[in-house]
């Protein structure tokens, strides 16, 4: 079946506005202009207006969509597991939150006092599932199925007062590693600052710390691109840096 602008924007439940710009950045150009001068869709575009509103959905930008379905490796059905795979992932994650806000409303209504980690449970619980997303695999592989669990657990036993803090040590770690990267000196007083402000940010998550453990964290950190990412801000090189300077702290740096 064809369809104009107006037609699939309204199977689409978008604007014509949205589907003409789409065309104008060579993002989903129509099958043929018919003799009046109307763009005209076939089933291909329609297949790739689904894909794009997709990834629309998962906060993917324009850009980097165009880029991935004018890849010559884009697999249309690997692309659709994928998003399902990521959907059901943000279903879990806004079931927990609004389980959480129904408990909230509950307790207002029935003048039930809810404890200080009932009413961040659900936060917490996104916050873990997101890194197990993320992170899961390999810091299992690492540290084994136990600790992680244990770490999760800690999480989610935090007061708010102990979260609170845990956030303010990690936003003055950043702050101070950046100063710290400025001097380019990973021995320097400001790097080990931010050495030791990692170790505390660590200890509301381990149950017990050792260099050689915190060592070996920050070499994960260079490793994996996607902690090397989050560490870099970027910034090429603050990962490494940070690596260094932990190294440096506990004493575990290379000869």
């Amino acid at each position: 079946m064809e369809y104009t602008v107006q037609e699939l924007a309204r199977l689409a439940g978008i604007t014509a506005r949205t589907i003409r710009y789409y065309d104008e950045i060579d993002l989903l150009k129509p099958a043929r202009i018919n003799s009046s001068g109307y763009r005209i869709y076939g089933p291909k575009e329609v297949d790739r207006l689904q894909q794009i509103l997709f990834y629309r959905e998962l906060e993917v930008s324009l850009d980097k969509i165009r880029e991935i379905l004018n890849s010559p490796l884009f697999d249309e059905l690997k692309a659709l597991r994928e998003h399902r795979r990521k959907l059901l992932e943000r279903k879990c994650r806004l079931e927990l939150l609004i389980a959480n806000l129904d408990r909230t409303i509950i307790s207002k209504e029935r003048g039930i006092t809810m404890s200080d980690q009932e009413k961040f449970e659900g936060f917490k619980e996104r916050m873990i599932a997101d890194n197990e997303r993320k992170y899961g695999k390999e810091i299992r592989e690492k540290y084994g199925d136990e600790t992680v669990d244990r770490s999760y657990r800690r999480l989610k036993d935090m007061t708010q007062e102990e979260y609170e803090e845990m956030a303010r040590i990690e936003e003055k770690l950043m702050e101070t590693l950046q100063a710290a990267f400025e001097t380019g000196n990973p021995a320097g007083e400001l790097a080990r600052q931010a050495a030791e402000l990692h170790r505390q940010w660590l200890s509301f998550y381990w149950d017990s710390y050792s260099e050689e453990a915190h060592a070996g964290l920050a070499e994960m950190y260079v490793a994996d691109e996607r902690f090397k990412s989050y560490y870099d801000q970027g910034q090429p090189g603050r990962a490494e840096f940070l690596r260094d300077a932990i190294c440096i702290y506990t004493g575990k740096e290379k000869k």
